[in-house]
């Protein structure tokens, strides 16, 4: 019998040690809080025939690992050995992967929607859902796989291939891990390895990082923007329509998904939509009617005429920007975990468009200072380190009878304080809801 390590013991973890287990291997799960400590795995990779280890893609490159390469084991992630295991079994559903900096889970989750609207047996996965390996050894007979990947996901990528791979846009993220921008960008760029010319891989031409890397696109190449350009998008936007290929698919003022980067979103959608073959009514109807997803620019609550945005998805600079300006002088909570970022470009952001900024999380003194030396006035500065003070302060400063938003957008991850943004957006509402009810 084979043996392998798994290390991590999250939801890719688990899910890599049942497909393993399925493939008929003995498993080791290593992870420091909960199983197998790393200094026990070493000894297993000294004393043991191991011939796979599976890295989870929230785990550092530790001592552990080092040591896997220095005795030349295999390492990979939890995606690579889902596509071996769907190769291996000769399992003939489509891959769809998706990754980018911004928009990536909702680019995900609708494009699943909408292949379910039109009758496709489809599950998300990866990033989002269940891990990518199990969704496939559990559900053998899907029509679609649709994977969202970070860039951690696609580190050890070797053999994998979707067959239709996107990027929705590449910004500054994760130099904490990366060496730089380039490294973090062109890791990004995994999602096409392998493709072949009858693959599809879609890019976004208002991303200018993706434009600079077009020679690493091995699969048919489709385009989609704002506009028409020198690269004939096939999705694009004109006079307040977006049209597929000439045709008129949709008036952008009834979508349901508002904004500039919900409008790019609904490009790849569309997009995907009409490359499978999908109806022009079908894509109409279904981006008319969809919901926006939890924690991503959620209007979850009012308070008189304020109203309470949940943008807790917003962990980058870039998202937080695409969120402050979709309002007029928002009210801004902000901050959280140090990247390593330049903050700069968030601070004149907030120079700019907000009305006043309430500060949480490890980034609050940087900001605070930041601020300061662009004389944005020290009165709307709000250093108050957690959510709660935050909304305890707003309580006694806010007039439910005047107009006003609420933008919760931190701008980063949450690690410093929460478990993932999922959990922080929840107690920012639960919060909300406590004081403002």
């Amino acid at each position: 019998m084979e043996k392998a390590i798994v290390f991590g013991a999250g939801v890719s973890g688990k899910g890599s040690k049942s497909t393993l287990e399925k493939m008929g291997y003995e498993v080791y799960l290593v992870d420091d809080k909960i199983s197998i400590t790393s200094e026990k795995g070493i000894e297993i990779l000294e004393n043991e025939k191991i011939s796979l280890f599976i890295k989870s893609p929230g785990v550092p490159y530790t001592d552990l690992i080092k040591k896997a390469l220095e005795l030349n084991i295999e390492v990979i992630d939890d995606i690579e050995l889902g596509y071996r295991y769907k190769m291996k079994n000769k399992i003939s559903g489509k891959i769809i992967a998706i990754t980018g900096t911004n928009g990536k889970t909702t680019v995900t989750s609708k494009i699943s929607e909408l292949l379910e609207k039109s009758g496709f047996k489809t599950k998300v996965c990866g990033n989002i859902g269940y891990s990518f390996s199990e969704t496939i050894s559990e559900n053998p007979d899907l029509d679609f796989y649709v994977l969202e990947a970070s860039s951690y996901q696609l580190e050890n990528i070797k053999e994998f291939k979707a067959d239709i791979a996107l990027i929705v846009n590449l910004a500054p993220d994760h130099l904490a891990r990366y060496r730089d921008l380039d490294h973090y960008y062109d890791t990004k760029f995994n999602i096409g390895k392998n493709q072949k010319e009858n693959d599809c891989f879609i890019v976004n031409t208002l991303c200018l990082e993706s434009l600079k890397r077009l020679d690493k696109i091995s699969g048919h190449k489709k385009f989609v923007g704002l506009n028409e350009t020198e690269f004939k998008e096939s999705a694009y936007v004109k006079n307040g329509y977006i049209f597929y290929e000439n045709e008129e698919i949709l008036e952008v003022e009834l979508a349901s998904l508002k904004g500039k980067h919900n409008l790019e979103n609904m490009l790849f959608i569309v997009c995907v939509g009409k490359k499978l073959g999908i109806s022009t009514e079908t894509i109409r109807d279904f981006l008319y009617s969809t919901k926006t997803l939890e924690h991503r620019m959620e209007n979850f609550f009012k308070y008189g005429k304020v109203e309470f945005i949940n943008d807790s998805k917003g962990t980058n600079i870039d998202s937080t920007k695409f969120a402050v300006e979709a309002f007029q002088n928002p009210i801004l909570i902000c901050g959280g975990y140090d990247k390593k970022l330049d903050l700069s470009p968030l601070e004149n952001l907030i120079n700019s468009r907000v009305k006043e900024v309430y500060l949480i999380g490890d980034i609050s003194d940087k900001l605070q200072e930041g601020l300061k030396k662009l004389q944005y006035p020290e009165e709307k500065i709000f250093n108050l380190k957690n959510l709660e003070d935050v909304l305890k302060k707003l309580k006694s400063r806010l007039d439910k009878d005047k107009e006003s938003v609420v933008l919760f957008s931190p701008a980063t991850s949450s690690f410093d304080q929460f478990k993932n943004f999922e959990e922080r957006g929840k107690i920012f509402k639960e919060l909300t809801k406590s004081y403002f009810s």
